[in-house]
């Protein structure tokens, strides 16, 4: 049985993972070889439970119970020594991860399961330094971010390992209040990630044509399909609005939907700008310095009402 967990990177989305297991109950080891991200970790993990505090999803109690169960490492041997399952959030490079768990399998008990946080990078790859014994005890295990308050873990189930492993770390998620998905082919972006950059191709592409303002396009979305999808899945609805409706409509809107095989150009040309979003001040939208931790704040509470909403449902 899984006890003890080990999250390797304390970034973007190694902090979050690490806080949902600590806020179940588990002892969590938390490696971090930067000294500026694993110095500020502790402080922005309890920035986040406060706020979860705040909107009353947690209660007070469980601030200091969840930082208590993490523990952070700048070594990666004694990080992992004990642990039950190892799951690394490293930046997305082939062989940063190839090399990772090449040592982790020489580090870690002959029972650890070991994991991938990634979406993209195929896991026959990833294991390719790893003894055959220890591929059957690897796979992939993607998480949303935020990692804290996106409900949505996808796990591979590629034919590597048992039922008996892979039912162990899907029981891990369910304790951890997570909304697992079994992810048969190992394909690029999953399953969640494909349908969300096909619906974001689409949404580029009206911009692009000009269409409607990206505000109304982004209203669009959140008070049409999104609205719905937030509780029904797509092959729900369309057994709900009838099968030869959804043909009918397919047949002639399909040939007209964007089939681009890159980034928008308008994407590109304001990622060449360094105009990237919220973190810069400028992305579809502006974000002026003064009310950027308000738009985040803001972001998060619609997260937390949903999840909450989501208790009712799941």
């Amino acid at each position: 049985m899984i006890q003890n967990i080990s999250v390797l990177g304390a970034g973007t989305m190694g902090h979050g993972i690490a806080s949902v297991f600590a806020m179940h109950g588990y002892r969590v080891n938390l490696y971090e070889s930067f000294d500026k991200v694993r110095e500020g970790v502790m402080q922005q993990i309890w920035s986040e439970l406060q706020f979860m505090v705040e909107e009353g999803y947690i209660p007070g109690t469980k601030v200091e119970e969840t930082l208590s169960n993490i523990t952070i490492y700048r070594e990666l041997g004694p990080a992992v020594e004990h642990a039950d399952y190892v799951i690394e959030a490293v930046p997305e490079n082939m062989q940063l991860k190839q090399n990772l768990f090449q040592q982790l399998d020489n580090l870690c008990p002959k029972h650890t399961i070991f994991a991938s946080n990634t979406s993209s990078l195929p896991l026959h790859e990833m294991t390719a330094l790893l003894s055959e014994e220890r591929k059957t005890r690897t796979m992939v295990c993607h998480w949303y971010n935020p990692a804290h308050l996106i409900p949505i873990a996808e796990l591979s189930h590629f034919g590597n390992m048992s039922e008996e492993v892979f039912n162990e770390v899907y029981e891990l998620y369910l304790r951890a209040e997570k909304q697992p998905v079994k992810v048969l082919k190992d394909i690029p972006g999953l399953i969640a990630n494909r349908m969300l950059h096909a619906l974001a191709r689409e949404v580029f592409s009206l911009i692009e044509m000009g269409a409607a303002s990206p505000e109304d396009i982004d209203k669009a979305l959140k008070f049409g399909p999104g609205f719905r999808s937030a509780t029904t899945g797509m092959l729900e609805v369309a057994d709900m609005g009838g099968l030869d409706v959804w043909c009918t409509v397919e047949n002639t809107l399909f040939k007209e939907l964007s089939n681009s095989d890159r980034a928008c150009g308008m994407m590109q040309d304001k990622v060449a700008a360094g105009k990237l979003g919220l973190k810069t001040g400028e992305g579809f939208f502006s974000y002026p310095e003064e009310i950027r931790e308000q738009v985040k704040n803001d972001f998060n509470r619609r997260l937390i009402i949903q999840l909450k909403a989501s208790r009712n449902y799941t």
